[in-house]
């Protein structure tokens, strides 16, 4: 599952390093050696133009240390060097690489998005030890932005409910998921969406595991539950099916296998 390494170390303040790594983005795109799909190497990053105020720490991993950074154009620096969205490398590289690359392009969007107030348009400072931009005229605050979203599964005896998502990259039948709404709680999220998306009502919540999901900030939080009453209505602008899956029926393709909703079908399989 895509999570940050447990050997990596968060740091905030730049650190002095002979040979730093740096994830270098253009919006959702990665720098990367297009033969090896490794970090170009520190000279190859020296010569891009990026200024100083666009470079971040990240931290610490196995000994080296890495950085980000971003550009406002896809500059490679020569044919063997080039952009890769983080999505087509899931499954060919390492699982903990993808975790600090996902970690590394939050942070990335965070600062390519707020080097202006969104108060009062005066360029931010970013503060001294602290993952924070803050207006030197008003005083306003930016923080990382995490978008938190729930995730449910709903069994109904030895059935599954499984939905496909209108808007989703991956035309495949997964768990019900949709983003907490201002004032709530994450409890109360599950039953609001589970009843616009496909008019069920359930109880006996349980959480499973939560997952940072960097497309481009989420926070993904999921859940089990039980069916309680209700006939499946959908909300077409949301789903474009949805339907119990039993002991006997065909299992669907299986979600992206680095995301929280293939393991949560995994552990729940019916039979």
């Amino acid at each position: 599952m895509l999570s940050t390494p447990a050997t990596f170390e968060p740091l905030i303040r730049p650190q002095a390093a002979d040979a730093p790594r740096t994830f270098v983005f253009h919006r959702g795109e990665l720098l990367l050696n297009n033969a090896t799909l490794g970090l170009p190497a520190p000279a190859i990053v020296a010569a891009l133009p990026i200024a100083p105020e666009r470079i971040h720490a990240l931290g610490l991993w196995e000994g080296v240390y890495y950085q980000l950074a971003w550009l406002d154009a896809p500059l490679a620096p020569d044919a063997e060097h080039g952009y890769h969205g983080l999505r087509s490398l899931f499954g060919v590289l390492d699982d903990g690489f993808l975790g600090l690359a996902g970690r590394a392009f939050q942070l990335a969007e965070w600062a390519r998005t707020h080097r202006y107030c969104g108060v009062c348009a005066t360029p931010m400072a970013q503060l001294q030890g602290e993952r924070c931009y803050k207006c030197p005229n008003c005083g306003m605050m930016a923080y990382p932005r995490i978008s938190p979203a729930m995730m449910v599964l709903i069994r109904k005896g030895d059935q599954v409910l499984l939905a496909m998502h209108t808007n989703s990259p991956y035309k495949r039948y997964t768990a019900l998921a949709g983003f907490v709404e201002a004032g709530e709680s994450i409890e109360e999220a599950v039953h609001r969406e589970v009843y616009e998306e496909v008019g069920l009502r359930v109880h006996n919540l349980q959480y499973f595991a939560s997952q940072s999901w960097p497309f481009p900030h989420s926070l993904m939080i999921a859940f089990t539950a039980d069916y309680l009453d209700g006939e499946i209505r959908l909300d077409d602008s949301e789903i474009a099916d949805a339907r119990w899956f039993g002991p006997e029926d065909e299992w669907p393709e299986s979600p992206v296998v680095v995301s929280i909703a293939a393991r949560l079908l995994a552990a729940h399989k019916p039979g």
